[in-house]
Parts: structure tokens; C-alpha cells; sequence
């Protein structure tokens, strides 16, 4: 067997004292355990702190560190909470680094399996799992594109992680999915493991969010991060039939229309763009030759 590589976690965590118990149970308790864990309060007022810190004085290598408070909650903002964190384990000998997500739980032997993962194949560059939400419906990951990596956990490889220069700080979100993308574009392999799944106890973008709106960010995100017009009108159509039936299809397509009528500025480069269209092309013409799967492995809502 493979000598497991040395990790480092980073966890920012913004208000998340309902859930970061069970994120913080989940690590202390995993077989293989991060060299250290930097949990980054991103100005937390409700008790988010004291939690960490009782954990902190117990297991020397969880350290809390605080940021001043904002009022904006954005995606930008985790960003800015994730460096601060990666800045204090920089010059450590670690050989990945995980972007872990303060209100997730998973199993003792989760990030050993994703090690091994990364230990077997070294072109692997970004590794992860399925998530499934305690508060929505489950979603079947078995058919999702097997190279989306989820931003509830994502595990680098340190040379992949600093070769795209990190997460990318944009307000209207898709950090996790850029970070993907560029990846890829830099030659390296990413892969959802589906032997694994870790529980998501907060709903999927609702911390201030209804369903529908949602939906309609995701159309508008979907737009600024260079989605082809083609395969967001496929991706709508197969919305519609997917709960909340019809009108959730609709909200995604009207949030693309209306991102695109305003020419929403796109946070990525025009090479990005190229490439992520080249790769939904590709996974269109699969899906219309019929060499796919499942639709769902193409139009679902984090493909």
C-alpha cells in the first residue's frame, strides 16, 4: 500500500455555529488526520468562535483564526477567508491542501480514501465526492459529470492548487467550479470519487436565498461563467421536468437571458470561456449520439 501524502485543511466559516460541530467531530475523528486545520471565522457573530476554540485548546494542530466582520455575506469574501487561511500554513512541507466547508459531516476514513486516490494516480490534480443535502431531496451523483469536483470538500494537490493560483474571488460565486475548470485547462485530471459522500446540513445556496432564487443566480452564474447558449437552452428544457416542475427550468433560463441582455462582466478569461464551451460541445454531442449515460450526467443543477 502507498504511504499516504501529508494534508493541510482550510475551513472559512461564517456564522456556521448550527453546523461546525459535525464538520469538526468529522475530522478529529478521521484515521488519517490534516498535519493542521485552519478554521477562518469570516467575521462570525454567532458563536461560530467559542465552538472552534473549544476544539482548538483539545487538538493542537486545529487553529481558529479570526477576520473582522463585514456585512456583505459573498462568494468573494470566502475567498478572501480561505487565503487568509492558506497564508498560515504557506510554508509547511505538506503535499495537498483541502478546501473544506464548515457545515459538512463524512465518515473516519474520508480523507484517507481521498489520498489514496491522489497517491495512486499523480496526475490526479483535485479530488472529491458526492454530497448529499439532509434538507432536499437526495441527488443521485452516480450520473453527475464524474470531473465536477464539489466545493463542499475539494482536496488539491498542492503543486495543481498553486499552479492555478489559488481560488478566484468573485461576489456572484462558481469559485469552486473555476477552480475546476482552470485545473483542467492546466493539463491536470479532476474526479468526483463516488465510493464516498459527505452530508450537506445547509441547503444549497439558501443561507439567504429562496428555492427559485437559486435557480436563477445558477442561469445568471451559469452566463458569467461562459455557458454556451446551446447547452443552457438544453439544460433548461431538462429543468422543467425536474421539481419545482416547469417553473424551475424557467427561472434558470430567464436568470441566463437576463445576465446575457446585461452583458453581466464574465470573472474568467476568454480562454476559460473557450475551453469550457469546447468541453459542453462535447458532452452535448455524447448526450445527442446517445453515448451518455443519463441527461442528469449533463443539464443537473452542478454538472
Amino acid at each position: 500500500m502507498l504511504s499516504l501524502p501529508t494534508f493541510v485543511l482550510i475551513t472559512p466559516a461564517r456564522n456556521e455555529a448550527q453546523f461546525i460541530e459535525l464538520t469538526l467531530k468529522s475530522v478529529v475523528a478521521q484515521t488519517v488526520r490534516p498535519a493542521k486545520w485552519i478554521i477562518v471565522s469570516d467575521g462570525s457573530t454567532d458563536g461560530t468562535d467559542d465552538i472552534v476554540n473549544k476544539y482548538a485548546a483539545e487538538h493542537p494542530w486545529i487553529e481558529l483564526v479570526r477576520m473582522p466582520e463585514r456585512r456583505e455575506r459573498h462568494f468573494a469574501g470566502k475567498v478572501h477567508a480561505f487565503n487568509a487561511g492558506y497564508a498560515r500554513v504557506r510554508d509547511l512541507q505538506c503535499e495537498m491542501v483541502g478546501s473544506l466547508d464548515g457545515d459538512i459531516s463524512f465518515d473516519e476514513d474520508y480523507f484517507s480514501f481521498l489520498l489514496q486516490m491522489l497517491a495512486e494516480d499523480p496526475e490526479l490534480g483535485l479530488v472529491g465526492t458526492p454530497f448529499k443535502g439532509s434538507s432536499s431531496p437526495t441527488y443521485d451523483y452516480r450520473f453527475v459529470s464524474i470531473e465536477h469536483v464539489s466545493g463542499a470538500c475539494q482536496l488539491f494537490r498542492r503543486e495543481c492548487f498553486e499552479e492555478i493560483g489559488g481560488y478566484v474571488p468573485v461576489k456572484g460565486g462558481g469559485v469552486d467550479h473555476i477552480a475546476v475548470i482552470a485545473a483542467r485547462m492546466k493539463g491536470w485530471k479532476t474526479r468526483t470519487f463516488t465510493e464516498k459522500v459527505c452530508l450537506h446540513h445547509r441547503g444549497i445556496g439558501t443561507a439567504e436565498r429562496g428555492t427559485l432564487m437559486v435557480r436563477f443566480r445558477t442561469g445568471a452564474q451559469d452566463y458569467a461563467l461562459g455557458g454556451h447558449p446551446i447547452w443552457e437552452l438544453f439544460r433548461t428544457v431538462y429543468q422543467m421536468t425536474k421539481r419545482p416542475f416547469a417553473v424551475g427550468g424557467l427561472v434558470l433560463g430567464a436568470g441566463y437571458v437576463w445576465a446575457m441582455i446585461r452583458r453581466e462582466e464574465k470573472p474568467i478569461s476568454c480562454e476559460m470561456v473557450a475551453f469550457r464551451r469546447r468541453e459542453q460541445m462535447r458532452r452535448l454531442r455524447q448526450f445527442l449520439t446517445g453515448n451518455s449515460v443519463s441527461p442528469q450526467s449533463h443539464f443537473a443543477p452542478y454538472s
